[in-house]
């Protein structure tokens, strides 16, 4: 390479140096723009082809920022959390499932106990469980309630309590329980699919912990040889053979052969024990099995509370499924006494939510007035946003496709959602003098506005630029 060359790559690496310097600060974008281009004038003397070709880096590298920062999820979330952790700028968004137990046959990812700003559901634990096809998962119990959706694959489940035992087949829409301290075991009994399930646990030790209790080659190597030995009534020898040392992920999920998996499945079960059908609540339920609560073409919404569905009564959860249609979107609503926890099970989503924030200097008559702030952010595929009781919502369709998401109420009893815009919503309800006093305008001008929508929940969403998001 030539002097002049030289000369001419040395000057571009200054400049990249300058502008890798200013994109870890705060200086504004513009100012960013103006200083680099004197930089140029200020570096190239030798020839004037190089004096372009360095303004032409520094406005490359303005756009590419530029396209870099509007990618970045809104409200502070532009660095990125930790697994299984909420984002500390926006902790309503969680971005990943932390892996509890994971290995080549399935995995089970919980996200990280929910902090002090969600009270009254610190017992809750929200959760996915993959299972790979033909894969059995061996027999445990856990310390907590566990409410299971099947969102992806078929599988077969086993329950044992005491001397009874209930089988039942699962498939996509399938909603069951699991009692705390109740064994489970389970298969996919699918050639090509994978089990998945979306889960959300209530603690009954300590709030927010899961402790899982694995059988088989599992707790059991935690006795002493010669208690199981005791226990069993067998010599020492079997005790070592069948309950030998080994790491509880190598035996959590296990291939299961296809006579295997034929000899597990089979027809529903109901409770088998020596004294006739035992009396208890069922233990699972298709969601669409009963009439959408909502259903238009821009959306449907299924619904399973304890009423529907006995056994959610033991864990205060009621569940709720959204199928959003592409450039659609639900909301604005809300809650009036659950948390809801929604999972993005396919598609990408916008969701905005009000947030409200009280002044810290109360007004001279004493005063508090609120702010209202919004709290926004883009979910890919297997994030989760938790939304409190009370603040208004709105869910939007923001990709390329539908968006479909599962949501768990937590403290479900006696909670009940309300619109708030088209019909049904609640201001049209609202008597013409409250209208009046509230917007101040004439009623009939205030109800031309919130009753012009006729659709309820479910909207054309906006149309926005920067829909796609990878």
């Amino acid at each position: 390479m030539g002097f002049k060359g030289k000369i001419c790559v040395a000057f571009l690496l200054l400049v990249a140096t300058f502008l890798a310097s200013t994109s870890s600060g705060s200086t504004d974008p513009n100012q960013e723009m103006v200083i680099c281009k004197k930089t140029c004038e200020q570096i190239i003397g030798t020839d004037q082809d190089d004096k372009p070709r360095c303004t032409k880096s520094c406005e490359k590298y303005h756009k590419e920022k530029g396209k870099w920062e509007r990618d970045q999820p809104e409200t502070g979330t532009t660095s990125q959390p930790e697994q299984g952790r909420s984002n500390d700028n926006n902790p309503y968004v969680f971005d990943h499932f932390a892996a509890q137990l994971e290995t080549e046959r399935g995995n089970a990812q919980f996200l990280q106990k929910f902090t002090e700003i969600f009270k009254g559901i610190e017992e809750y634990r929200a959760g996915v469980l993959q299972v790979e096809p033909q894969t059995f998962i061996q027999p445990n119990h856990w310390d907590a309630y566990a409410l299971n959706y099947v969102s992806n694959g078929y599988g077969r489940v086993t329950m044992i309590e005491g001397n009874s035992r209930k089988s039942f087949n699962v498939k996509r829409g399938d909603l069951f329980l699991v009692p705390v301290g109740i064994t489970v075991y389970l298969v996919n009994t699918d050639d090509n699919e994978r089990l998945v399930l979306a889960k959300i646990l209530r603690s009954v030790s300590v709030p927010g912990e899961l402790e899982f209790f694995s059988a088989g080659r599992g707790f059991f190597n935690a006795f002493s040889p010669e208690v199981l030995e005791a226990a069993f009534e067998v010599e020492r020898q079997s005790i070592r053979r069948m309950f030998g040392q080994q790491k509880v992920e190598q035996w959590a999920f296990r291939k299961a052969t296809p006579e295997q998996i034929s000899s597990l499945t089979g027809e529903d079960e109901g409770w088998l024990w020596p004294f006739g059908d035992r009396k208890d609540k069922d233990r699972h339920i298709n969601i669409y099995k009963k009439e959408p609560s909502v259903a238009n073409e821009n959306g449907i919404l299924h619904e399973v509370n304890s009423k529907d569905f006995p056994a959610l009564g033991d864990i205060n959860v009621a569940f709720s499924y959204y199928n959003i249609t592409q450039g659609s979107m639900a909301g604005p609503f809300y809650n009036t006494k659950a948390t809801l926890v929604l999972m993005v099970s396919n598609g990408v989503a916008q969701f905005e939510m009000a947030c409200p924030h009280l002044s810290e200097q109360a007004s001279s008559s004493g005063e508090i007035h609120p702010r209202y702030k919004k709290v926004s952010s883009k979910l890919r595929r297997g994030m989760v946003v938790v939304i409190p009781p009370g603040h208004p919502v709105v869910i939007e369709a923001f990709g390329e496709e539908g968006l479909e998401m599962v949501g768990f109420g937590l403290n479900s009893d006696e909670n009940e959602w309300f619109p708030l815009a088209g019909r049904d919503n609640v201001m049209s309800q609202w008597e013409d003098v409250a209208l009046e006093l509230t917007f101040g305008f004439p009623a009939k001008e205030v109800q031309k506005v919130i009753q012009n929508q006729h659709k309820k929940l479910f909207f054309k969403a906006p149309v926005r630029r920067d829909r796609a998001f990878a």
